[in-house]
């Protein structure tokens, strides 16, 4: 059986966890995150695909295939790109209800805030709101 949106959640913070509240490893951990996630293709880096309320560069692209949404993100800097990576792996795959309906609650679990600042925090917001906007245009889609 496939693990739910909070059982990748519980990971994530359980990752964090073995970091023991190290800033330096916490950060250089989500930006080897980043690393990990998939080639952007070049073509989906348009303005239509930039995270607004994003200091960095971010693009965020979200595809349906049977009834689940796919994401697919990239950003100019390593923190930022390791951040949406965690958001990408959390939420991608997911139905567009269960994308809508996310309690990400592992952001305060692990204390991003801490390690990231209010600049990047406010940037993970606008991530976390784009990809719930991609989720609620898909359920309307789909009615």
């Amino acid at each position: 059986m496939s693990k739910t949106l909070n059982d990748i959640q519980n990971e994530v913070i359980e990752e964090f966890s073995m970091l023991d509240s190290d800033m330096e490893m916490a950060i250089e951990y989500i930006m080897e995150l980043g690393q990990q996630l998939p080639e952007m293709d070049e073509a989906l880096k348009t303005e239509d695909n930039i995270v607004k309320g994003c200091q960095s560069k971010v693009w965020l692209n979200a595809k349906e295939k049977d009834g689940r949404i796919f994401l697919e993100a990239d950003s100019n800097t390593a923190i930022t790109k390791g951040l949406v990576s965690i958001l990408v792996r959390i939420l991608s795959g997911r139905t567009p209800q269960e994308i809508i309906d996310a309690d990400l609650y592992f952001v305060n679990e692990i204390g991003l805030n801490r390690f990231i600042g209010t600049q990047r925090s406010n940037g993970l917001g606008a991530m976390m709101k784009q990809m719930k906007i991609y989720g609620l245009a898909y359920s309307v889609k789909a009615e």
